[in-house]
């Protein structure tokens, strides 16, 4: 499959079947995440894969958006490991993470698996429930599995802005500041 056509099949899928998981499919999104570029390739990100009855409860505890899967990873990077930025020592972890995030997003794609990107956990369960090293910092939880018959996209997935409010050649004249939205999910 062409890339653009796998971005565009993904979505964030919010529904899923009772269907496990296989173990060489989450070998695949595995490797997919272990091939992601990361900053000076340091490869900071570690990931935790749950797919226990139990796990998945302990996951529950951080957020209301597991949408019912068997199967979740959590994405962390060390933040003693992670690339700062020479000029200004900007983090890349939580960059790398996102980069590790989007390839497993799109490899579950690709083994006709649903995945989303859930940000909004209370991370400090997270790392009291997994018992988490103080040096790694979680920043995704990505709920995985097939998805269920009544999956759709949310009407919002297709809704992009223009390319003209994006993107901009050599210069960044015309570039109009954000109105903030407030997107509180509490």
């Amino acid at each position: 499959m062409d890339f653009l056509d796998l971005a565009r099949e993904r979505y964030s899928v919010r529904r899923y079947s009772d269907q496990k998981v296989e173990k060489e499919k989450i070998e695949k999104l595995i490797e997919a995440a272990r091939i992601a570029p990361t900053a000076v390739n340091l490869q900071p990100q570690r990931i935790l894969v749950v797919d226990s009855e139990e796990g998945i409860k302990k996951l529950e505890k951080s957020t209301p958006f597991m949408f019912g899967v068997n199967t979740a990873f959590v994405i962390f990077y060390d933040k003693g490991e992670s690339w700062k930025q020479t000029y200004n020592r900007t983090d890349y972890g939580p960059i790398d993470a996102g980069v590790v995030a989007t390839h497993i997003l799109l490899e579950a794609t690709q083994l006709d698996l649903g995945a989303v990107f859930v940000g909004h956990f209370k991370t400090d369960v997270v790392c009291e429930e997994f018992d988490v090293p103080e040096f790694l910092v979680p920043i995704a939880i990505i709920p995985i599995g097939y998805p269920a018959e009544n999956s759709r996209p949310a009407k919002l997935h297709t809704q992009k802005k223009d390319i003209s409010e994006t993107v901009f050649y050599n210069s960044l004249d015309g570039v109009k500041p954000g109105v903030g939205k407030d997107y509180s999910l509490d």
